[in-house]
């Protein structure tokens, strides 16, 4: 079904203006501090500022919120209500402006002086606006008043001229009608996307947590059942043939160039031609676990002096020592406090079960099955997520796409 149809048969045939915000809704500004308004004790009034819109799923988040004292000086307009929509109205960069959020009730929280609060009068559904707000409408004119000016804020004279298509606007009761069925579709289509996140979520919560259960269950031996030796005495170090190359000195190429994490850039030239482990040598990441600090590599590479490089006599060898040291607390290794390093007499010293080979290949058998599975669930997440988000942003723009003033004409 085309639009066109769609919005015909939507409107049966009642007349559509186009009004400019200011006559459906009023634009608020929020409160202005300094640095020296900020509570050091936590006690004060709570802040909400650009951060804590998600631009993802245009929804609300609580991660670092602000908090100034109460001697700062608040409007009871500059605290949060339900039905408004939030804005992040002033940024030094376009791409920050313009973030939406609808708070769905009263809240204890302030906006900050680089938002601003959409209020509508009776005339207009909220959530309508919200959704006309998320749009490519409210995008264009952003991009035609701001783009042009190095200036990238959202005064009431931007927000005011914003133009919105007002189904029936001299019937206010059948308007509200047409403007609520349009505000049904699309949030049962945003609640589909929630639901499906929420879901996908979970499931990748529980196959990791199955994951790490049976990682630790399988590479911790029971108690005078295995034996012991060190990493240094399982692997053969090739540290001495790393190079660092600085970044304006390496010539471009499809050679992969791996640091501390993983991949850095891709150069010309290779050092390294084989299946190697690499292990973090330095950096946050050592103590943080955000991401492995043992991770295979295959084929031509080059390793700067951020990774060890470790030598495996066989496959499974290989994959069982990165499962273990991924698995286990590397604290006691670790020194330096402002930058944790790894050197080499450290992790030669990393204590290792060493059971049979035939037991370390069921063993990563095993744990790459889960792994495998684990992976296809974090990466399938995105996706999904993705065309949910667009088959809303499909209908949507469907929804809204009114015919303006001069197409009729025409």
């Amino acid at each position: 079904m085309s639009s066109v149809n769609f919005l015909d048969k939507l409107l049966d045939g009642v007349a559509v203006e186009w009004r400019a915000l200011e006559s459906v809704a009023e634009y608020v500004r929020g409160l202005t501090y300094n640095k020296s308004s900020e509570s050091s004790d936590g006690q004060g009034y709570k802040v909400l500022r650009a951060n804590n819109i998600t631009l993802s799923n245009n929804s609300l988040n609580f991660d670092n919120i602000k908090v100034v004292s109460f001697d700062t000086k608040v409007k009871d307009t500059q605290r949060l209500r339900k039905n408004d929509i939030l804005i992040s109205a002033a940024s030094g960069s376009r791409e920050h402006v313009g973030k939406v959020a609808y708070v769905n009730s009263d809240m204890d929280c302030y906006f900050g002086g680089f938002m601003g609060v959409v209020r509508c009068f009776a005339k207009i559904n909220s959530r309508y606006l919200f959704h006309v707000l998320t749009s490519d409408i409210f995008q264009s004119h952003l991009d035609e008043m701001l783009n042009s000016s190095t200036i990238n804020n959202l005064n009431s004279a931007v927000m005011g001229a914003f133009q919105i298509p007002i189904p029936c606007p001299d019937n206010q009761k059948r308007s509200l009608e047409i403007q609520a069925e349009i505000v049904r579709i699309l949030d049962a289509f945003a609640e589909l996307t929630a639901e499906l996140t929420a879901e996908l979520t979970a499931e990748l919560v529980a196959r990791k947590k199955q994951y790490n259960y049976y990682r630790e269950q399988l590479l911790s031996p029971e108690d005078g059942d295995a034996e012991w030796t060190t990493l240094g005495e399982l692997a053969e170090n090739l540290d001495s043939m790393r190079k660092p190359i600085a970044s304006g000195l390496r010539d471009p190429g499809d050679i992969p160039y791996y640091g501390a994490s993983g991949i850095v850039d891709y150069v010309r030239d290779y050092i390294f031609n084989g299946d190697f482990l690499l292990v973090s040598e330095d950096g946050a990441n050592l103590v943080a676990r955000n991401t492995p600090i043992a991770f295979s590599i295959g084929g031509k590479s080059w390793v700067n002096n951020h990774a060890h490089v470790l030598k495996f006599e066989t496959h499974a060898e290989r994959k069982y020592v990165e499962y273990y040291l991924n698995s286990i607390d590397l604290t006691p290794y670790i020194s330096g406090a402002a930058q944790p390093k790894l050197n080499k007499k450290n992790l030669e010293a990393i204590s290792v079960p060493n059971p049979s080979p035939e037991e370390k290949k069921r063993i990563v058998a095993i744990l790459d099955k889960f792994e495998l599975v684990a992976n296809s669930v974090s990466e399938s997440l995105p996706c999904e997520i993705e065309l949910r988000r667009k088959q809303y942003e499909y209908y949507r723009d469907l929804l809204l796409d009114f015919p303006r003033p001069e197409e009729v004409a025409a």
